[in-house]
């Protein structure tokens, strides 16, 4: 009865209020409208697709982006592995992550998740039909959620977190929320803390209990499948000290290149690898002004022509990790803007890894830096300070690199731990 009265509510006044939102903000956001223009005839579209490569059983999963599907992958291919017979929906709300996945060949249909308008959603999973829903982390969409409870389709969430704190747990939201999480079968946490905050909603359907992350495995495999990679000559890396700055935004541009310009003097034979987390012109153009004049540096597509200049920008996707096996010291981006990125996949290759003060948002990056493997800079005297000592000292570098590795080696595992939950839901070969 609850549950009802919170669905009627949500369908009268949050859903159009969302609608109304997102098509406003599309005349705004390039990233906004392409997501509306990509949901267009979606329904038709994954229609056509499954008509085209039917299947008996199908294992649906959502993640909002791209950073929440790399959680998903290691998952993916173990089910691939051990049930072929299974097709796999990948389905994401941000075009980032639709985009950049389109490649992905475990994956027999990838779409956009649609519009969360009981309509659009009925009609969506009618046309998949899934065996199960796995859903990444926290992209949790109520109408989704109670069209799958009305079919009787399990409903499970993987990586699961929850602060303390979490907005989710005021006032009449809390019960909003018990609502909606007692449609799932299970919800499995990264850690002890969030099964505990998810106790506090005081759920009765769902089981609830502890895994672990499932990054940590994908992290090894993209670095077993990179340490096969040669991106860069050895006569190019020969005899360098080499930083790579990953995932970069303005905000970290602004305290690292000019440090970057101080090592150097100290350090001729350091080589940079600047990495972008949106290598567009804008971001290309803007770090490439801030560099020149004061230091040689060529972008990774003309590579063919280097000529020892001491500055790689990195102008592609998807060869951050391949570089990360050169590297002897890391700094990962987004932390002086809204929140730190990956800092698993530098600590995986046993490199120290440096991060703004914007990182509570990774318990990873707050784990490292517990463990000696991280290393929080406010500033350009704190990054100073921290690279140099890191660059010139290699039993430290070594001693801390090894400390981010182990961090990494210790959290092995989640996947399978996951597949003790997920295999008894699927249907029989």
């Amino acid at each position: 009865m609850m549950s009802m009265a919170w669905k009627l509510f949500y369908n009268a006044f949050i859903v159009p209020l969302m609608w109304c939102f997102f098509q406003a903000a599309g005349f705004f956001n390039k990233k906004i409208r392409r997501g509306i223009e990509g949901r267009q005839g979606l329904v038709g579209k994954v229609r056509e697709r499954i008509d085209s490569a039917p299947a008996r059983h199908r294992l649906w999963f959502h993640s909002s982006s791209l950073g929440e599907f790399e959680q998903a992958k290691p998952i993916i291919a173990a089910i691939k592995r051990l049930r072929p017979d299974i097709s796999i929906v990948a389905t994401f709300f941000s075009p980032s992550g639709y985009e950049h996945s389109q490649s992905y060949k475990l994956a027999d249909i990838i779409s956009y998740l649609p519009f969360d308008s009981e309509r659009q959603v009925n009609d969506f999973v009618d046309v998949i039909r899934p065996a199960a829903v796995i859903m990444v982390r926290y992209d949790v969409w109520p109408n989704l959620t109670w069209a799958l409870r009305e079919r009787k389709i399990p409903i499970m969430i993987a990586n699961a977190t929850m602060k303390k704190d979490s907005p989710r747990k005021i006032l009449f939201l809390r019960q909003f929320h018990r609502a909606l999480y007692d449609s799932f079968s299970s919800i499995l946490t990264v850690s002890d803390s969030d099964k505990a905050s998810f106790a506090d909603f005081h759920l009765t359907k769902p089981v609830i209990e502890t895994i672990g992350d499932t990054r940590f495995d994908q992290v090894k495999i993209r670095r077993d499948d990179a340490a096969k990679k040669q991106i860069l000559p050895n006569k190019i890396t020969r005899g360098k000290r080499i930083f790579i700055v990953g995932q970069s935004w303005e905000a970290d541009d602004s305290v690292v290149i000019p440090v970057l310009f101080k090592i150097q003097k100290r350090m001729p034979n350091l080589l940079t690898i600047i990495v972008p987390h949106e290598p567009t012109v804008e971001h290309l153009e803007q770090v490439e002004y801030h560099l020149e004049g004061k230091t040689s540096f060529i972008r990774f597509s003309a590579m063919n022509q280097y000529a020892g200049e001491k500055v790689i920008l990195v102008d592609s996707v998807g060869i951050l990790v391949p570089l990360y096996k050169y590297g002897h010291v890391a700094y990962v981006g987004g932390s002086f803007r809204q929140g730190v990125h990956n800092v698993l996949e530098p600590a995986a290759f046993s490199l120290p890894v440096i991060y703004g003060p914007r990182h509570t948002n990774s318990q990873e990056a707050v784990a490292l830096a517990e463990q000696g493997g991280g290393f929080v800079v406010g500033d350009e005297k704190d990054l100073y300070r921290t690279l140099r000592t890191l660059l010139d000292n290699e039993a430290d570098r070594k001693e801390s690199g090894k400390k981010a590795r182990q961090l990494v080696e210790e959290n092995l595992g989640a996947t399978d731990r996951f597949l003790k939950y997920l295999l008894p839901l699927l249907p029989p070969r």
